[in-house]
């Protein structure tokens, strides 16, 4: 899949799950379990809860996605 076919959505991480993963309440009141992308992993970017996050997801499976911008 490549990267134009991600559905990106903007929200707010409310809580910090286990082992790299969060909780993210998006615009459309939609919850979505979000983990890091790799670059935001490489660059050692942390995210924290409040901190507004760009997410994409894929069309086939919208439950979880990847953190690829934080605000």
């Amino acid at each position: 899949m490549s990267k134009d076919e991600l559905i990106k959505l903007e929200g707010q991480v409310t809580r910090i799950l286990g082992g790299g993963a969060m909780e993210i309440q998006c615009e459309n009141q939609l919850t979505i379990r979000g983990v890091l992308s790799g670059r935001m992993k490489k660059n050692r970017i942390r995210v924290m809860a409040g901190d507004r996050v760009q997410i994409s997801i894929s069309p086939y499976d919208t439950t979880h996605g990847l953190v690829t911008y934080r605000f």
